[in-house]
């Protein structure tokens, strides 16, 4: 009898290429988004290590940022994993680093077994098959959306020059999926330009009026989360 050899990733994908006569392609995208966000986790655990409380809670809003635009794949796929990393793990250390007084060694402890745990997260959907392609849809429009949920935060924290940052990163990033958008409404894709237009011209100022910047991006994120939940709904529904 044939030996049986546990399947991976790897080992699909060659299997694919085999059967369709090519070389073995790059990672998926889902794997490959999983990963970018991980260095955030790396440079919380480095900050915490010094420790440098400022540092890591610049690298874990990072990291909070870059989930919001793949945790997708987790919550769909692994559950209990995402229970753990996200209501769990992040919520304390979140917390722990606004403390009064922070505890570096506790939040250390923390964050270097929120990354292990992404780790074998990362190591799971590797080994997984790929989950339908509108999951990728909803994640490069979630990805795309954490650079804008990022602008009104910032903007009540005084932080100017990190929102019109935040702003500029949507707005460069606003390409890769504009077409997404104006496939699924022509409507909702001419009120979101017409809204980046008129954000970008309330940050012209050095001192941009806050509550109108935050008034119209509330705007945007309004048509944006719309399109952003028709393509959810159907990509949970699709075989």
């Amino acid at each position: 009898m044939m030996k049986t050899v546990p399947l991976t990733a790897m080992t699909l994908l060659i299997a694919a290429s085999v059967h369709a006569g090519q070389a073995p392609g790059p990672a998926r995208f889902e794997v490959t988004s999983l990963k970018a966000v991980r260095s955030t986790l790396v440079n919380t655990v480095a900050a915490l290590q010094k420790p440098d409380i400022a540092a890591a809670k610049d690298a874990f809003e990072a990291f909070d940022s870059g989930w919001n635009g793949v945790e997708v794949y987790i919550n769909v796929r692994y559950p209990e994993m995402y229970k753990e990393l996200e209501g769990n793990l992040e919520t304390r250390i979140m917390a722990g680093l606004n403390a009064p007084a922070p505890n570096a060694a506790a939040l250390l402890a923390d964050a270097q077994t929120m990354l292990a745990k992404y780790d074998e997260t990362i190591g799971m959907v590797e080994r997984a098959m790929p989950l339908n392609r509108l999951y990728d849809d909803v994640t490069r429009l979630r990805i795309v959306r954490a650079h804008l949920r990022e602008v009104t935060p910032a903007l009540k924290a005084g932080k100017i020059d990190k929102a019109r940052a935040s702003f500029n990163a949507f707005n460069d990033n606003w390409d890769s999926i504009e077409d997404l958008v104006r496939e699924r409404s022509r409507e909702a894709y001419v009120a979101i330009e017409s809204g980046m237009i008129a954000i970008e011209q309330a940050f012209m100022p050095a001192q941009p009026k806050a509550d109108t910047v935050v008034g119209l991006v509330a705007d945007v994120m309004g048509q944006y989360n719309a399109i952003l939940a028709e393509v959810n709904k159907e990509a949970r529904s699709a075989k």
